[in-house]
């Protein structure tokens, strides 16, 4: 068993031990892919969400040192029908970049790097002649030339390098040099039946095209066939909560939300996987280690940054396109680019259908408004910080705090947009009623009855406070947003949904600049 060649099973042998979602569909499509054209893949996707798992399995199919049959047996692949042909049936070549970038911190990293492997595969063949100027591609290639064997190589966080190194620097360079003399060469395919990469982060542009445009890419923003791999289902979450005895609308609060690709509800796989073994939803996000980087893009503000993020911590979704990122996170020119890089951080979920992105869940909003506080925003952060006393205020009944809680949102939050009509007063209300997404599942312009109650805030499962029905007016009066409420049955509608009932009112007067507000306790008849 070596260090980079023929690395076993073993890291697969110990997920296996342990609580394993079965992802062994994905080795039917890297099957499909081999030897062909498209047998150059490169998977991104955000830090926790199974990369290096994905790796270690497919390290565990392949390689002909080891027998993996009966670690497949009872999973997917099993039944696929090039399960048998290709089942430990090649030398496969492991690489994970971080464990070089931990030893080497200039430019001579590459050369440290393609010399240990050099090294390992010469003498795993030592019946092959090699030069001594021979570089790693010239020594695979004798071997295939040699024995008629085809490589697998896999490397696991393929990007680290370009995370460490900015762009133009001799380290970058090299690295991008040696890709290329792998994988663009013209003997790669006489050498490699598949290589499959994965990393965050999708492979470097050059102008408008990737530095390796052989490559079959799958990422956060265009995922493929791949969605279902990337991360947790509905289903297999819910198989989860009911063998651990866990309440699975929780988990869902706090780790669904991110749309990838066709699937429109994928879970973080660390966080439900953390979630289980400590018998309590939490923000386990932070633990990633890319905090600091999120705070220090959106203190760019680029564009109004700084709007779309309080908007979308509001629950707003915001355009985005993200053609234009050249996939090198010491590239960012653009607001497109801030947003671009945090959907492929995991901090926001991308609708492609759309071209819109928003925060996935309350996990990754609480980091979020860490980094808004981090940023300097002390309007904002105290805006977040109010919304408990204002909820609370609203569940008291106490009409006249309402509104001084609204009126402080309104002020700390006039730049999100023109305050000039009930959509935008809809917006700092989600600002200003941040601290109920704890306890309920707040709705814009829910279909209520004979129209769109403007804000609905259902209490979630276990929680025993009234539902909100919020009405907002723009230069008329509380009152007539409360006979609006009644008028339209907002109440009747709403109340399918759970029990006690509290209707809100709130009209802003543009010429005193202060709201009102009126609010009732709903009985059925």
């Amino acid at each position: 068993m070596g260090k980079y060649i023929n690395t076993g099973n073993e890291g697969f042998c110990s997920a296996r031990k342990g609580e394993y979602v079965d992802k062994s569909g994905l080795i039917a499509l890297v099957n499909n892919k081999l030897f062909s054209e498209m047998r150059f893949t490169c998977v991104s996707r955000c830090r926790r969400f199974g990369k290096s798992m994905a790796a270690k399995m497919l390290c565990a199919y392949y390689d002909k040192s080891c027998d993996s049959r009966a670690l497949f047996a009872d999973l997917e692949i099993a039944h696929a029908p090039s399960f048998e042909e290709h089942l430990n049936k090649y030398p496969v070549i492991y690489l994970d970049l971080t464990s070089f970038i931990v030893r080497y911190k200039d430019e001579s990293i590459v050369a440290q790097m393609d010399k240990a492997l050099r090294e390992e595969v010469v003498e795993a063949y030592p019946n092959v002649e090699v030069k001594e100027t021979d570089d790693l591609m010239d020594c695979l290639f004798r071997i295939a030339d040699a024995t008629g064997e085809r490589f697998i190589f896999i490397i696991d966080e393929w990007d680290a390098i370009c995370r460490e190194f900015p762009s133009g620097t001799t380290a970058m360079d090299r690295y991008v040099g040696w890709l290329r003399r792998m994988f663009k060469d013209v003997i790669a395919n006489r050498v490699f039946a598949g290589v499959y990469m994965t990393g965050i982060l999708p492979i470097k542009k050059y102008q408008t095209q990737s530095a390796l445009n052989n490559f079959q890419e799958y990422s956060m923003v265009k995922p493929g066939g791949m969605a279902r791999f990337f991360g947790f289902t509905k289903d297999e979450v819910r198989a989860l909560a009911e063998k651990h005895s866990m309440d699975f609308d929780e988990l869902e609060k706090w780790y669904d939300g991110y749309q990838i690709g066709n699937e429109l509800s994928i879970f973080n796989p660390n966080s439900v996987m953390t979630a289980i073994k400590e018998q309590w939803c939490e923000g386990y996000w932070s633990r990633t280690g890319a905090a600091d980087s999120v705070t220090h893009y959106i203190q760019m503000n680029y564009d109004g940054l700084k709007d779309d993020i309080i908007a979308m911590l509001a629950g707003e979704r915001r355009p985005v396109n993200p053609v234009g990122f050249k996939n090198d996170t010491s590239i960012i020119l653009s607001r497109d680019d801030v947003l671009t890089v945090l959907i492929h951080l995991g901090y926001l979920t991308y609708d492609r259908v759309h071209q819109e992105c928003n925060i996935p869940n309350r996990e990754v909003a609480g980091e979020m408004e860490i980094a808004v506080r981090d940023t300097g925003w002390s309007n904002v952060a105290e805006a977040l910080k109010q919304s408990k006393q204002l909820l609370q205020a609203t569940l008291n009944g106490d009409a006249d705090a309402v509104a001084q809680g609204v009126d402080a949102a309104h002020d700390d939050n006039t730049s999100i947009l023109s305050y000039n009509n009930e959509n935008s007063m809809a917006c700092v209300l989600s600002i200003a009623y941040y601290y109920a997404k704890n306890d309920y599942i707040i709705h814009r312009e829910l279909a209520s009855g004979r129209g769109f109650a403007d804000l609905v805030l259902l209490p979630r499962k276990n929680v025993s406070s009234p539902a909100l029905v919020l009405e907002l007016k723009y230069d008329k009066e509380a009152d007539t947003a409360i006979e609006q409420i009644k008028r339209k049955k907002y109440p009747a509608k709403v109340a399918q949904h759970t029990g006690e009932l509290l209707l809100v009112g709130i009209n802003y007067d543009k010429d005193t600049k202060t709201h009102t507000c009126i609010i009732e306790r709903w009985e059925k008849e």
